[in-house]
């Protein structure tokens, strides 16, 4: 069976707006984003990765939060969504928003145009390189090991991808929230109809999820 490249999860607003412009520490998402508002539909649910307490939703939000990492072997994710540098890496101790225990749990591809060296949190390998998304794929593919690739994002990497005809299947989760500006995954879904079958299942939390997969 051929390994996919899916996107999973993927949030965006109602306006096709996943992130901000002036990405920093303090608003990893960009300046006037909330991730807060984005992402309530995930960090509702029982199987919320990084949930705290005990509790949560079931059912269909829970479903894809759930099925996150199921039968993923690698992710290949942008440099932003990595952290807030830009050009030349000036601090290497930066090693990712998410701590000492990314929630990837396979190798990382990170697109850069600046290298630096791999290095390892856990159980998760973060490399980071600078070629076209076909050689990426690729090297990601043997890392997964026989297992499927996640594009992790963000908005450009994505587009990226869909523009070079790589990505088999795409969740893209809408939020009733709208934000104006911003990066812009696309002015409507049915941008994608010429290449993408399309399915929208509507959410008792209000999101709805978009389900994507090759003509």
């Amino acid at each position: 069976m051929d390994q996919l490249l899916r996107v999973q999860n993927f949030t965006i607003s109602s306006d096709g707006i996943a992130a901000g412009e002036d990405q920093s520490l303090e608003a990893p998402f960009g300046s006037g984003i909330d991730p807060g508002k984005l992402f309530a539909w995930a960090g509702a649910t029982a199987s919320w990765p990084i949930r705290t307490a005990p509790g949560g939703s079931r059912g269909l939000d829970d479903y894809f939060a759930r099925d996150f990492r199921h039968g993923i072997g690698a992710e290949i994710m942008g440099r932003n969504k990595f952290g807030p540098q830009r050009g030349p890496w000036e601090n290497h101790e930066w090693r990712g928003w998410w701590g000492e225990e990314p929630p990837f749990h396979t190798p990382v591809f990170v697109m850069t145009h600046h290298e630096r060296p791999s290095f390892t949190l856990s159980d998760t390998t973060f490399h980071f390189v600078d070629d076209d998304p076909a050689a990426v794929l690729a090297r990601a593919r043997e890392a997964a090991q026989g297992k499927d690739v996640r594009l992790g994002g963000g908005v450009t990497t994505i587009r990226e991808f869909l523009d070079a005809g790589l990505v088999d299947t795409l969740h893209v989760v809408v939020a009733p929230v709208k934000l104006g500006s911003g990066l812009r995954l696309w002015d409507s879904p049915d941008e994608l109809l010429d290449r993408y079958h399309l399915e929208a299942v509507p959410s008792p939390s209000g999101v709805t999820h978009h389900l994507f997969w090759r003509r």
